[in-house]
């Protein structure tokens, strides 16, 4: 008798293990590990400084979001060591809380999370290079090559990506500080003001933009200037 009931115990402890594992295995869920991809095949080569930073400094780093001065929830996203610090787990993206914020957050995220808090969402092309530079281990090598011809300064070809790439994420509209950059109306605007170019060549007496240690290369503030020099078109 002694045995069976012994028995019936341990059977009964076993079911109520059996129980808690699954309990524990449907309720914790964790993102799964994306190994970094040190193959880089079929991918140009990603660089932090060209790529990456301009996203989180026109998006992130805004006075009232992320900056050095706000630094909101504790993120200041305006140079590799500080978007180290947290948010980002190298080779995971899926665990990053910083990308997940920006991707959406498959639903995960309340609505007070998802970012950038304002502005348009981050657009496909964006978020994929996210997403490769943190399966690549989030990894800053430093200066990189950017590509550009100063002898190409048409607004479709030149100036429009440079507004793109360094300004609409704080000038997206035509109520933000400084206005918007968006189209070639808006852009030509700043030019007629007699504004755009002491901006973002960082010119003593005007306001320097972007408004962090991020800046356009001497190349780049050359095809503005040219563009500019011929009269500003819409070419």
């Amino acid at each position: 008798m002694r045995i069976i009931q012994r028995t019936r115990k341990l059977l009964m402890l076993s079911i109520l293990a059996m129980a808690a594992i699954a309990f524990c295995l449907n309720a914790c869920t964790h993102p799964p590990y994306v190994l970094p991809d040190s193959r880089r095949t079929n991918d140009p080569e990603i660089c932090f400084e060209r790529d990456i930073l301009p996203i989180f400094v026109s998006n992130c780093a805004m006075s009232n979001c992320h900056s050095q001065s706000s630094a909101e929830k504790g993120y200041v996203l305006d140079n590799y060591q500080n978007i180290m610090r947290k948010g980002i787990v190298p080779g995971n993206y899926a665990a990053s809380k910083i990308y997940q914020s920006v991707a959406g957050g498959g639903g995960s995220w309340e609505d007070d999370e998802k970012m950038p808090k304002g502005l348009a969402p981050l657009n496909a092309t964006q978020l994929d290079l996210l997403r490769r530079w943190i399966a690549a281990g989030a990894v800053d090598y430093g200066a990189c090559t950017v590509a550009c011809d100063s002898s190409n300064y048409t607004y479709s070809g030149a100036i429009a990506p440079l507004m793109q790439r360094y300004c609409v994420g704080c000038h997206n509209s035509a109520g933000a500080a400084g206005g918007s950059f968006t189209d070639y109306a808006s852009v030509k605007a700043s030019v007629d003001a007699g504004k755009l170019l002491g901006n973002i060549a960082h010119t003593a007496g005007f306001l320097p933009m972007p408004p962090t240690s991020l800046q356009l290369s001497s190349c780049e503030v050359t095809q503005v200037r040219q563009w500019i020099a011929a009269g500003a078109p819409n070419n």
